[in-house]
């Protein structure tokens, strides 16, 4: 279980999340929605240990962690890669190909299935038409599904997702959709951050709603359809009213 207990962090004098609690179980996806600007990159960041909140508590399979963390001293145990995360910005690295992109940071984890796993993620994908490029020679959708791959030859227990659908089409937001349930046989626990709400509707099991850094309304898929806040319905009816 990775849990997270009154999250807060700040940006200057900008408070960017407001005593933020999370919980995501093995073997679950949960996805945020919410405006743009509202804390839920942070949020992402704050979970997977990569930027430290500035108060509360983070629990991952027993292990605890309490902010403020103590200045210049090491995140302790590594959380990484029990936990890791695909940001927006995707950090590839522009001289290697984009395969070996995805078998670089799994090289301190040799195991014998490494290269039946890696096949199956170049299948499930659909990678093979442009693993060997460069970077710069695949597109923004085709970087993201690469990025994705990577995370998941780490073998983590749990896997966050910064707008991994953005930049893909139709088809490919579809394959995703087909691959998440067996992220979820494999007990891993997803956190995925979408402005599709459609996308959020049909592949989470929990949707937490947030707004100016605080976490307003949560549920299952059904929220989406009889939300409980004000704000939240306000926010769904601009979305719908944008399409």
């Amino acid at each position: 279980m990775l849990t997270a207990n009154n999250l807060s962090k700040s940006f200057g004098a900008h408070q960017v999340l407001r005593d933020i609690s999370v919980t995501i179980a093995p073997g679950t996806i949960t996805t945020v929605i919410g405006p743009s600007g509202t804390g839920k990159t942070t949020l992402l960041r704050a979970l997977a240990m990569t930027d430290v909140a500035d108060r509360g508590e983070i629990t991952m399979d027993g292990k605890n962690y309490k902010f403020p963390w103590p200045e210049n001293e090491k995140i302790s145990p590594k959380p990484w890669p029990h936990i890791t995360a695909v940001f927006q910005q995707l950090f590839l690295w522009p001289h290697l190909t984009l395969r070996e992109n995805i078998l670089l940071p799994a090289r301190n984890f040799l195991r014998a299935t490494m290269m039946d796993e890696l096949q199956e993620l170049i299948s499930v994908l659909e990678l093979a038409g442009f693993i060997d490029r460069f970077p710069n020679e695949a597109s923004l959708g085709q970087r993201q599904r690469i990025a994705l791959a990577r995370a998941l030859m780490l073998q983590p227990r749990y896997v966050l997702m910064d707008e991994v659908t953005s930049a893909l089409d139709i088809e490919q937001v579809s394959n995703i959709l087909g691959f998440l349930p067996r992220l979820k046989e494999r007990g891993i626990g997803v956190l995925i951050i979408t402005h599709a709400l459609n996308f959020a509707r049909r592949a989470a099991d929990h949707i937490l709603f947030m707004d100016q850094g605080k976490m307003i309304e949560h549920g299952n898929a059904r929220l989406l359809d009889n939300p409980q806040t004000p704000r939240l319905k306000q926010f769904l009816s601009m979305v719908e009213a944008a399409h």
